[in-house]
């Protein structure tokens, strides 16, 4: 006859439960031991010795206060007494007006003293080339430039050597229109002694003119022109 088990009592029944029972218990030891960590506390300082022998002592001084000297006595005041007795010179002040008479007499010297050399661009009057005396005024100053660039252009010959040479530029020209309308007083500058010496022959061919006028008063008039030399 074989022993019969009470089902119940069957340990088999709960193996599952157990094993998974006992793994969770081992993985939150595991856990829980990788979590573990240890500090230890170390502490460091310096002791800082103080000596008693360092210490200084201070001396309290006492500060003695002097009064300052006393001011000085004012000064009498002396009264000096003048008796008037000196005889004060009365000067007298002359008239500084002029009279109409001098005003005129000093205008007409300044007048007759009126030498001076007046541009051609600010004249009133500018000196007149012949064929422009019927020009009205206002265009009297075109007209002298044309007809000097006419005069230019007439009488213009290259020089040969500087044509040679291979020389060429602008020569500036300066000369002065006197009070009876000659020309005098010629300047030239320009790259070559040729090309000035050129420019100074045409500018001597220039004819007499009607002088310019400032203040209805022929006056000296500086003009200035430029001539091209330009190899074609």
């Amino acid at each position: 006859m074989q022993p019969k088990k009470n089902p119940n009592s069957d340990l088999r029944n709960y193996s599952r439960l157990l094993l998974a029972f006992g793994l969770c218990i081992v993985l939150f030891v595991s856990w829980q031991a990788i979590e573990f960590k240890t500090y230890e506390a170390v502490y460091d300082y310096e002791s800082l010795n103080v000596d008693d022998d360092d210490d200084e002592e201070i001396p309290i001084t006492e500060q003695i206060k002097t009064p300052p000297p006393p001011p000085p006595p004012p000064a009498p005041e002396i009264i000096e007494v003048v008796e008037d007795e000196e005889e004060i010179e009365e000067t007298i002040i002359e008239s500084t007006e002029t009279d109409q008479e001098e005003i005129v007499e000093e205008v007409e010297v300044m007048e007759e003293d009126l030498d001076l050399d007046i541009p051609f661009a600010i004249i009133e009057d500018v000196p007149l080339f012949p064929g422009c005396e019927r020009v009205a005024k206002s265009k009297r100053r075109q007209c002298f430039q044309e007809q000097m660039n006419k005069h230019i252009s007439k009488n213009f010959r290259y020089p040969e050597i500087a044509q040679e040479m291979g020389i060429q530029g602008r020569v500036f020209v300066q000369f002065m229109i006197g009070k009876d309308g000659s020309i005098s007083g010629i300047r030239t500058r320009g790259p070559d002694k040729n090309l000035e010496k050129e420019a100074k022959r045409i500018i001597d061919k220039l004819p007499k003119m009607t002088p310019g006028k400032q203040r209805g008063r022929p006056v000296r008039v500086p003009f200035s022109i430029p001539i091209t030399f330009r190899l074609q």
